[in-house]
């Protein structure tokens, strides 16, 4: 699934559909749609690719002021027009963001009262399971209470129907939906860029409340009593969710990088000591870090510095198989969640695996108010404003940062601090090196591989990610020792291999282990904290040493970096690499 968009008010609907369309095609999509009421009867045009051939598509006289669309990214059924949304069955047409995980049995009821399907979604199902319910209750608040009784699953629903054509219905459970009132109208969206531009105040939807949006907005919980939300209000820019003068989003919010930083240490830090935005850690002898993709490798690097600073033991776990395994808690145990989002299904799933177990949790987010913030005991944010490009830079950068503050608060080291002074001016000189020559020896390759020990480790999964997502290299990452237990046989003439050390007791072994593919033919960028004397690479990104505890997030910039500019030579999209979601909200 993918971004949503509705309206109902004064003004001409469809540019307002297809101006959100636009705003949210960062998250990723391979077809887009928009459903309209026009004198009482609903149209629905849908088109597979970008939003510009669907706006090829629509006939622009078209005369309404209520409508929803989407941007699907496939989850049930392959691309094509079929299943791409907005869907139809009887009177009822409906977007949807989320999975429906008891969708076979609901399509087996339908059948049996004769429904037929153009597609193989589990959404167009929802779809003619809510016309079935409508149909015997002819009450629409009622028809999404008892959908919500019976359906399994996760969803955020636009809902439009014929018989009330000035109306909208929205609902969500486990899937992101906000909604805002302004004097032209009403808006409806999966993520707050796609409203910016008309509005920075709006209502954050909490599972299974019922909207209904009719000039004015009603607010329903899921016994249909009548509610009040609190209005949030967005604190950044239309500029923020704008390239500006960059390329790509990519390139932009790497540039960020060093306001993040300094934006996390005006929050966090006064003084080089914590204030009290930073919580009271002491309790804790066990860690668990649990994160998706980047989110996870933030844990495998800050791994090393709880272990090495504060002295206890820390368990780095993939949320999509956290809930799957046994752990061993005590009272004395903290879990931390990392996702930029804060909507990521399968780390939004284990957190609440791990509060039936009565453990403390603590979110660490980027989006204020998101699912896993509200729901997580204690909440840090990263502060790194919007990131639009699917491939999380500056998120990355402030989840390490921030983590790196939580160790040292538990360790007493507050003195250490003082070495995050000046890495905002290290991070703008790394970003200002030229990559192009270390680049063209990445882009024409069909693999890569990073190594590295220890801390190395982690930011060689992190550079092996960046890699494959937005170059679609095949790279992987190597414990430095291990390459020669086997992988060393995929080394061939001239195959890239990045070699980072930033340990200096762990560097003689790991360029041991360069040596060993140098010796076969490899190619070896060399990016590291220490003058080399021994010339044994092939090309060298030398950081600045301040300390290890800051040098590891220095190093992160050279790999987005040498990522963003293969991904500039192969000519591909870089913000919205194929087949991927900014936000995945589905397990």
């Amino acid at each position: 699934m993918c971004g949503i968009i509705g309206y109902q008010g004064k003004n001409s609907v469809v540019p307002i559909l297809l101006d959100g369309l636009k705003s949210l095609e960062y998250r990723g999509y391979d077809s887009a749609g928009i459903a309209v009421c026009e004198n009482n009867k609903v149209k629905i045009i849908k088109a597979v690719g970008k939003v510009a051939n669907l706006e090829k598509k629509i006939d622009k006289n078209i005369s309404s002021q209520i409508g929803i669309a989407h941007t699907r990214w496939a989850t049930h059924g392959g691309v094509c027009e079929e299943n791409a949304h907005p869907h139809h069955q009887g009177v009822i047409s409906l977007v949807h963001n989320g999975i429906i995980e008891n969708y076979v049995e609901l399509k087996n009821i339908l059948l049996k009262k004769k429904y037929t399907f153009k597609g193989q979604t589990d959404s167009e199902v929802l779809c003619a399971f809510i016309d079935m319910l409508y149909k015997e209750n002819k009450d629409m608040l009622k028809t999404i209470s008892l959908m919500q009784k019976e359906v399994k699953g996760s969803y955020a629903l636009l809902i439009l129907n014929e018989e009330e054509p000035d109306k909208v219905y929205a609902t969500r459970c486990n899937s992101p939906l906000i909604v805002s009132y302004t004097d032209d109208g009403i808006y409806f969206a999966s993520d707050v860029p796609a409203i910016i531009k008309y509005t920075k105040k709006y209502y954050l939807l909490d599972n299974n409340d019922i909207v209904i949006a009719h000039n004015s907005i009603e607010f329903y919980n899921k016994n249909l009593d009548k509610i009040t939300k609190k209005e949030e209000v967005f604190d950044k820019t239309v500029e923020e969710a704008q390239k500006g003068e960059y390329k790509h989003f990519m390139l932009k919010e790497i540039n960020d990088e060093p306001k993040v930083i300094r934006e996390l240490l005006n929050y966090y830090v006064k003084d080089n000591k914590f204030n009290d935005n930073m919580p009271y850690f002491k309790k804790y002898n066990k860690i668990f870090i649990v994160g998706c993709g980047s989110a996870y490798y933030t844990g495998e690097i800050a791994k090393n510095i709880f272990e090495k600073y504060v002295g206890i033991p820390v368990y780095c776990y993939l949320a999509s198989e956290y809930r799957y395994q046994k752990h061993f808690y005590d009272k004395n145990t903290l879990v931390i969640f990392i996702s930029q989002s804060g909507e990521t299904a399968d780390t939004l799933e284990a957190l609440r695996k791990t509060k039936e177990n009565g453990v403390d949790a603590l979110a660490i987010v980027n989006v204020y108010a998101s699912s896993i913030a509200r729901e997580a005991d204690k909440v840090l944010y990263i502060k790194a404003g919007v990131e639009i490009a699917v491939a999380t830079t500056k998120a990355f950068i402030a989840q390490v940062c921030l983590l790196t503050f939580i160790a040292l608060k538990m360790a007493g080291k507050e003195e250490l601090l003082k070495y995050f002074a000046n890495l905002d001016k290290e991070i703008e000189k790394l970003i200002n090196l030229d990559y192009k020559p270390v680049a063209k020896h990445f882009y024409k390759s069909h693999s890569a591989f990073f190594i590295g020990r220890g801390i190395d480790y982690g930011l060689c999964e992190e550079g092996s990610l960046k890699l494959k997502e937005i170059s679609y290299i095949n790279s992987s990452a190597f414990p430095a020792g291990e390459l020669k237990h086997g992988t060393i046989s995929l080394i061939e003439e001239n195959t890239p291999v990045v070699v980072i050390t930033s340990n200096p007791d762990l560097k003689p072994k790991t360029i041991s282990n360069a040596k060993e593919v140098k010796a076969r033919g490899a190619y070896l960028l060399y990016i590291t904290n220490d003058k080399e004397k021994d010339k044994f690479y092939n090309d060298v990104i030398e950081i600045r040493h301040i300390h290890e505890i800051v040098d590891s997030i220095m190093m992160v910039v050279p790999l987005q970096m040498l990522a963003y500019h293969v991904a500039l030579l192969k000519k591909l999209d870089i913000d919205k690499p194929r087949n991927l979601a900014k936000s995945v909200t589905v397990e």
